[in-house]
Parts: structure tokens; sequence; C-alpha cells
């Protein structure tokens, strides 16, 4: 948490998504939610912190994700990576292509994301995971007080 949200005063939010926000999110991100429960903190600020598993080829991958209550993405670190190769996805140089991204610009690998070589999929995969939370805070947790 500090190193995406600083000493930012965060409060845990429980939010439990309906089945009509997890197909809104899906629709709109083209990303299926697999999870209804959101492991969400949110600062004084408006700003948000999300903990999340992405799928990679084989296995999860855990994230803590900053979006800004304007809903851009402030960080993005990688908390948990199970593969045997891919790891690259780590560099912080990589990772900061996402920053001040949000769900008005949908990110493709290899347009508005590079591409490593040796970690496409997980490289596609956080991209898409992006995304899928980008739309989760337009449809959803920017509504939430």
């Amino acid at each position: 948490q500090k190193i995406i949200m600083g000493n930012k005063e965060l409060t845990p939010v429980n939010i439990t998504l309906t089945e009509d926000q997890m197909e809104n999110i899906a629709d709109a991100s083209d990303i299926r939610v697999r999870n209804n429960k959101i492991k969400a903190w949110k600062s004084t600020e408006g700003d948000w912190f999300i903990l999340d598993q992405i799928i990679g080829k084989h296995e999860n991958i855990d994230v803590a994700v900053g979006i800004t209550k304007d809903g851009k993405v402030s960080g993005i670190e990688v908390l948990t990576y199970r593969e045997s190769y891919g790891h690259q996805i780590r560099n912080s140089r990589w990772r900061a292509q996402f920053h001040g991204k949000d769900h008005r610009e949908f990110l493709k690998l290899d347009k508005q994301i590079k591409n490593i070589s040796g970690a496409t999929l997980s490289c596609r995969h956080i991209t898409d995971g992006i995304n899928r939370l980008n739309h989760t805070w337009n449809l959803v947790l920017r509504f939430h007080k």
C-alpha cells in the first residue's frame, strides 16, 4: 500500500458485485469477471487501492493497483508471480506504461502497451486485468460513497 498510496489514510470497503455489474464490466472490458468480491480500500481523497488476481498462463498473478479519484491508474505492483517464466512484468519501467491510463482508453498489447518477448501472455493478461479494473472503477467504484 505504501508504495502505491504513500501515507494516505485508507479505509477498507466491502464490495460485492451484482450479476448485472459483473456482466456490464465484462461487456465494457471484454474480460470475464471471475470474482464478485473486490478487495479494496478508499482514501479520504477518493483514491482507490485494489488487490486483485489476474490469471497468467497457468497460475494467478497477485497484483496491487492504485486508481485515482479521477479513475486513472496511479500504480501497479506485482505481489506474487507464480509462473516459471514471464517474470519481466515485474520491471517498473514496463508497469509504468499503465500510469495515467483510464477506462476511456481501451488498452491493447503492442498498441499502447509494449510487449516483452518471452512474457507475452503475462503482458497480455496484465493489460486485460487493468482494463477490467479500469471499467470496474468507472461502472462501480466511482459511485461508492
